[in-house]
């Protein structure tokens, strides 16, 4: 009478481990697909970077960047400046009403 309970019990557990492995199969058949998409997605994205940037120099485009970045500096510099002899200029107008 113990046979056909342990072979039960066996039974029960092949069971839950085959119950188990499907779980797993499934699982990683929809992270399989998740990637897919997204290997799709990036694909797509880098192909439209591609395309927009097709026929420019990174290089080039940076160097430009970097000027224009300077040139910000500059300007910023000049306004500056400028606002500073403003408020001298308006001292000096202040003084004079006085």
């Amino acid at each position: 009478m113990t046979e056909p309970a342990v072979v039960q019990t066996d039974l029960d557990r092949l069971a839950d481990r085959v119950e188990k492995a499907a779980s797993l199969v499934q699982q990683l058949r929809d992270d399989r697909e998740r990637l897919s998409r997204e290997r799709e997605e990036l694909t797509m994205r880098l192909r439209e970077m591609e395309r927009k940037l097709q026929g420019q120099d990174v290089p080039v485009l940076m160097q430009e960047l970097s000027a224009l970045r300077r040139e910000q500096r500059d300007w910023l510099a000049e306004r500056r400046e400028v606002a500073s002899r403003i408020e001298s200029l308006v001292k000096k107008l202040e003084r004079l009403d006085s």
